[in-house]
């Protein structure tokens, strides 16, 4: 959620920060899509208005209440907790983890059989050493010929609700047959894995011990189950930043401090390097040149032309090169890129600053900053007990509402009920381009390019749940119970 404006000392190191990001883009023109609605700016409003009007009842939970109230009353706090470390990792109630078949997912990882050639494993481009990409700007698979794109790092994939530069994959479990498969990198399939695999005794009691009651034991299904409860460990360790956010005032210095106030201020970079992990998982084209349509080819979607997976800034000092093409080398490169505006073209994001301009100690600043984020040394997997706690029960009660907010790039309410017979109507009151989308072998549904001030209406063939995304922002859940 946004922090909360407040005043600020002006001889704090922090006076830059800026409690709310607001965005002032030029909409482009909607592409495609289902039919849709522009509402004058008075009726969308007043639309607006009245569809929230239910929502005012939903009450906070005490805890929450708290929390807000505390942050109200000190800004820099709420800025500070829009980054704090999360409680637990979220693993699927399909595929709970297990001691063993983490072991198991990490030995999968590690070994080169699940290429053709014996000579790639899924840890020579995300090798450990190199916290978990390769230090290549594009890596070698099999055929020893360049990929197309840079290797990312794998931290924090447990919380990415699509993987890949371009969102080609739902999950870690769908994850894995991708870079099997490909030609140019592993040259395999799971399906050839399950054979070389059931050859080894050692792997047939692996597999035994993690899927007890799996049949068969050995599948592509349990290869999948095995190296996603694996890469759901491999959490960033806490670093400088961290501790700063929990109160350790002397954790950062004033320089790397100051850097902080551009990160969220001046500089837009937490537009969509946002959370603990400094991603928002969104799609954006920030200017790079070359002929790459990313997320738009993948989904069909010219909106999404040249758009790409933000990546975490965790650990980021150890992953160089940078950017989707691996096309610069130095954190300071990056930071110019961004004051150079990169390639003007229409699907360029909205989120990025326009005419940033920066002093040479504010590009220092702002480098030292990130730095932060960063192990001293070489990084390993946390090992902090909230790694491995439950997640929370319990779930508040679903809105009663036909109207929902995308402002901020969040469903709001996240959470609602309908009755079967009647339309659900999404706002576009954000400044962004949105893509509502949902996959269900009950209803597939499409959106098309949603663009600002824009509403889509949704009528659902059956009672139900559904889960609704953005396509562009995936990070946006809509959890809809249609009764």
């Amino acid at each position: 959620s946004d922090a909360t404006s407040g005043s600020l000392r002006r001889n704090d190191p922090i006076e830059q920060l800026s409690p709310r990001l607001h965005p002032t883009p030029s909409p482009s023109p909607s592409r495609g899509g289902e039919p849709r609605r522009r509402l004058p700016a008075g009726l969308f409003l007043l639309s607006a208005a009245v569809g929230f009007a239910a929502l005012s009842v939903v009450a906070l939970w005490p805890a929450e209440q708290g929390a807000r109230a505390q942050q109200a009353a000190d800004p820099v706090a709420a800025l500070k907790a829009r980054f704090a470390r999360p409680s637990f990792v979220p693993n699927p109630s399909g595929n709970p983890p297990t001691p063993a078949k983490i072991a198991l997912g990490k030995r999968i990882f590690e070994d080169a059989e699940l290429s053709a050639t014996g000579t790639i494993a899924c840890a020579t481009c995300h090798d450990p050493k190199l916290a978990f990409a390769d230090g290549e700007p594009k890596g070698k698979g099999v055929t020893n010929r360049r990929l197309a794109r840079h290797t990312p790092s794998l931290w924090n994939v447990a919380w990415s609700p699509l993987l890949f530069w371009d969102g080609r994959a739902s999950s870690l479990e769908n994850q894995i047959r991708f870079p099997v498969e490909h030609p140019d990198e592993m040259g395999s399939s799971l399906e050839n894995a399950v054979d070389r695999f059931s050859r080894h005794e050692s792997y047939v009691r692996a597999f035994a011990q993690a899927f007890p009651r799996q049949d068969p034991q050995i599948s592509p299904r349990t290869i999948s189950q095995a190296v996603a409860a694996y890469e759901r460990t491999l959490v960033s360790p806490p670093t400088r930043f961290d501790r700063w956010v929990a109160g350790e005032a002397g954790a950062l210095s004033p320089s790397e401090v100051s850097g902080f106030a551009l990160f969220t201020g001046k500089g837009r970079c937490s537009n969509c390097h946002a959370g603990f992990a400094f991603t928002d998982h969104g799609f954006y084209d920030i200017g790079l040149p070359g002929t790459d349509k990313g997320r738009g080819a993948e989904i069909g979607l010219p909106a999404a032309d040249h758009a790409f997976k933000t990546p975490t800034l965790r650990e980021l000092a150890w992953t160089a090169p940078y950017m989707h093409d691996g096309s610069l080398a130095t954190l300071e490169d990056v930071v110019r890129h961004y004051e150079s505006g990169g390639v003007a073209r229409p699907t360029r994001s909205s989120d990025l600053p326009a005419n940033l301009a920066l002093t040479g100690q504010e590009r220092a600043d702002l480098v030292a900053f990130l730095e932060t984020l960063s192990s001293e040394t070489p990084p390993q997997p946390s090992r902090e007990p909230w790694v491995n706690a439950a997640e929370p029960a319990g779930r508040a009660p679903p809105a009663d509402t036909t109207v929902v907010s995308q402002v901020n790039k969040l469903f709001s309410p996240h959470y609602i009920r309908v009755r079967a017979d009647q339309p659900l109507t999404v706002l576009n009151d954000d400044t962004r381009t949105h893509n509502v989308r949902i996959y269900d072998s009950r209803f597939d549904y499409n959106s098309g390019a949603q663009e600002p001030h824009e509403t889509v209406t949704i009528r659902f063939p059956a009672r139900g749940t559904f889960e609704a995304f953005c396509g562009i922002h995936p990070s946006m859940r809509l959890t809809v119970v249609v009764e």
